[in-house]
């Protein structure tokens, strides 16, 4: 009996000195809680929960018990908690919960595309039409479909236009990803579109400097290097995608390089090592060199050049979740400390998840911090062993790199098939094709192109890097057409991925062979996932589309249109189908299920037969219906979000709603709003 009440403390000892990259871990547990809620928590909640997480801190730093490390644990849930809901107040603003239609007039902060290769915009200090201040959103986003020529929005302008807004939309099934809630984030309170021309309200002022000096820059780069090279060069650059097509994206996502598009840790880390590199060589062949700490000079240096790359990125959360990766790995080596350790990985991850801890149900956060985590354990676990990589300089390099892709990829599968939902077959192949290339050419030459832009000689670096981009889009286009480059994969429930991640950390982070107690959960997730269903009937919200699962795969109702919905349907069934196949399965069956579109179609509706279901996207007439009939109009299913319908043995239809799945939340609850 003494063996066992003494186990936790024993198992705890042994770990002493190693257990602060559970720090950021446990933080994580506490925002994922926050997230999970149905019921937000009130603010007096929030901040005993805050006052807890500190007194247990307090007592922890005093504490001499062997159980110390399981009360910060626990302190750091609580702060977890409290940090996710004092944010969400934090950034709360007002959201449209109705229609509108009329004169929107705004301030240009963000110059994106849209899934549908609209250029999209997104505005500040928003004025509507007879909508009071208290109501108007903080931003707006809109998608331009004009068609008749008008200004080309730059930043810092304000415009004005004709628009349609309306509320950011909900999961488009329950449990689904929550654009919602990502758009409460973001603090956009409506989105839409215009298909009239953007008129101009009032020239850019000098507050947006560093935006215009961005999209200066792009218009520079684009200039010394047209087309969807020049694009890529702006996406490395300055963040700025809005110039990139549709299809390259599409390729690069298919072979696992859409990573390189994003000024996240690969960018960060090459641009900081190129400068680190070049200002210690510098200095050395100064007489600085003999008498001052040139590494620590180059280190501080290395950290300035990486501030100015994250203002002219747009300080994006990746982009500022890669900066503070490496401020912290540079600040290491200026303090005599390892730069690269768990212990600097779950710094940066504690600093990042204080400033955004929304951040952490993001793909971006998942799988960056996957990869970093993964590479430093396995890289730190060669250096500790008696195994080495091979001495031989150009084999060792080529090992390094073969291992790191094979690593990186290894560790981030899991969360781009989950987010995903699908496999890049050859991606392992085309990073290992490319991202040489981008340490060795395409980032060097785009810091001399920035060093020398103001000189007018941009070209000399700008020209080699588009060769590096030109080689990497050819790789990319050519192997997203080979046969079986994309596998698609079914979305898994929402346990898989908190099971994997903590089971795959646990592995990482504990010392000693308790680790193996990680792989429970890691094969407990397997099994959910390869077991997992699919909803065997979904409604999008407002009844505008409907889908059944076949034999074949998912029938659609319509063969286009709400085609978002059905995109992301149809990813989370992992069958490959697109909506025009998926709406020749819904021809010719017969139906337990009738969907009526329109409101004319709605006039005609004559009542429904015993036993079935009707789904309508506009008001139906009132007609007698049978006992058993269930019908979902327009006016039923206002509020509800989508829907995920079965049918129970006894042959009646089980309802799910998003509304209900979501809960009670700031993001998608007017009158919890009011009363925080």
């Amino acid at each position: 009996m003494a063996r066992v009440r003494d186990l936790i403390p024993n198992m705890l000892l042994a770990q002493r000195g190693t257990l602060f990259p559970f720090v950021p871990v446990c933080l994580g547990i506490g925002i994922g809680i926050y997230f999970t809620l149905h019921i937000e928590p009130p603010i007096w909640i929030l901040a005993c929960l805050a006052l807890a997480g500190v007194g247990l801190l307090v007592w922890h730093l005093r504490s001499q018990s062997a159980f110390a490390p399981l009360i910060c644990a626990v302190a750091m849930v609580a702060l977890g908690l409290a940090l996710a809901g004092v944010r969400a107040n934090l950034v709360a603003g007002a959201v449209i919960d109705w229609r509108y239609y009329g004169p929107v007039t705004g301030r240009v902060v963000d110059i994106d595309r849209s899934a549908s290769d609209a250029l999209r915009i997104t505005l500040d200090t928003v004025w509507l039409t007879n909508v009071p201040l208290s109501e108007t959103p903080t931003r707006v986003r809109l998608s331009l479909h004009s068609k008749i020529p008008g200004i080309a929005p730059e930043p810092g302008q304000t415009i004005s236009t004709t628009a349609h807004l309306g509320p950011p939309g909900g999961a488009v099934e329950p449990g689904g990803f929550d654009f919602r809630r990502h758009a409460w984030f973001l603090r956009l309170g409506a989105v839409g579109y215009t298909r009239v021309p953007v008129v101009l309200w009032e020239e850019a002022g000098q507050e947006r400097f560093i935006f215009q000096t961005r999209m200066a820059i792009s218009a520079r780069v684009q200039t010394a290097l047209p087309g969807e090279t020049g694009a890529f060069a702006t996406a490395i650059i300055t963040g700025d995608r809005s110039a990139i097509p549709q299809p390259v994206l599409q390729a690069l996502r298919d072979t696992n390089l859409a990573h390189l598009l994003a000024i996240s840790g690969l960018h960060m880390g090459l641009v900081s090592a190129f400068a680190f590199a070049i200002l210690r060589l510098g200095l050395l062949l100064t007489p600085i060199g003999l008498r001052w700490p040139i590494k620590k000079i180059a280190a501080a240096g290395a950290l300035m050049v990486a501030g100015v790359y994250l203002a002219l990125s747009g300080g994006n959360v990746a982009t500022e979740r890669a900066f503070v990766m490496v401020a912290v790995m540079l600040l290491a080596i200026m303090v005599d400390r390892r730069a690269i350790s768990l212990r600097a990985v779950a710094l940066a991850a504690l600093i990042v998840l204080s400033l955004r801890p929304e951040a952490m149900i993001g793909p971006g956060f998942q799988m960056s911090f996957a990869a970093t985590t993964a590479l430093v354990a396995v890289f730190g676990a060669i250096r500790d062993s008696s195994h080495e990589l091979p001495r031989h300089r150009f084999l060792r390099g080529v090992a390094s790199v073969v291992l790191s892709s094979a690593v990186a990829g290894a560790a981030t599968a899991p969360f781009a098939m989950a987010h995903f939902n699908q496999i890049a077959q050859f991606g392992l192949v085309a990073n290992l094709l490319t991202v040489p290339l981008m340490g060795l050419l395409v980032i060097p030459a785009a810091v001399l192109g920035i060093l020398l832009m103001p000189f007018g000689l941009e070209a000399l670096g700008l020209i080699p890097m588009g060769l590096g981009l030109e080689w990497i889009l050819h790789i990319a286009q050519s192997l997203a057409l080979w046969d079986g480059a994309v596998r698609p994969v079914m979305t898994p429930g929402p346990t898989v991925l908190p099971l994997i991640t903590l089971g795959s950390l646990f592995i990482v982070l504990w010392h000693g062979s308790g680790r193996l107690l990680g792989f429970m959960p890691l094969c407990l997730a397997v099994g959910l996932w390869t077991t997992a269903e699919r909803p065997a009937i979904l409604v999008a919200e407002g009844g505008a589309l409907v889908g059944v699962m076949t034999d074949q795969g998912r029938a659609l109702s319509r063969p286009k249109g709400s085609g978002f919905i059905a995109e992301v349907w149809l990813e989370n069934d992992g069958q490959g189908l697109d909506q025009p196949a998926a709406a020749a399965l819904w021809e010719g069956q017969t139906w337990p299920i009738q969907h009526i579109q329109g409101k004319r179609n709605a006039a005609a509706y004559q009542g429904c037969a015993e036993g079935s279901l009707i789904i309508a996207s506009a008001d139906l007439p009132t007609r007698p219906q049978a006992a058993t009939c269930a019908v979902f109009d327009a006016n039923a299913l206002k509020g509800l979000g989508s829907l995920s319908i079965t049918r129970t043995q006894t042959g009646a239809w089980q309802i799910e709603k998003a509304r209900d799945r979501s809960g009670a939340r700031l993001w998608n609850d007017a009158t919890v709003r009011q009363t925080q």
